[in-house]
C-alpha cells in the first residue's frame, strides 16, 4: 500500500491506484499513481529501501 497527498482533493494519506515506481534523474525514487476519488496523478517520494520493498510486493517498475 503506497499513500500520497492529492493536491486537488487536499487529502493526506490517499492510497494510490495503479502505482508505478519511477527513478528520478538524480537517483531518487518516487511512486506515481492516481487518486481513486478524482483520478488526478499523485506522486509520493520514497527511499530506496521502501521502493525496493514495494517492487518486491508486486508494484510495477516504470
Amino acid at each position: 500500500m503506497i499513500t500520497g497527498y492529492c493536491v486537488k482533493c487536499k487529502k493526506k494519506g490517499v492510497e494510490l491506484s495503479n502505482p508505478a515506481i519511477h527513478q528520478t534523474k538524480k537517483g531518487g525514487f518516487m511512486a506515481k499513481g492516481s487518486c481513486p476519488t478524482c483520478s488526478t496523478t499523485v506522486c509520493s517520494i520514497m527511499s530506496k529501501a521502501n521502493a525496493e520493498k514495494a517492487i518486491a510486493d508486486g508494484v510495477k517498475k516504470a
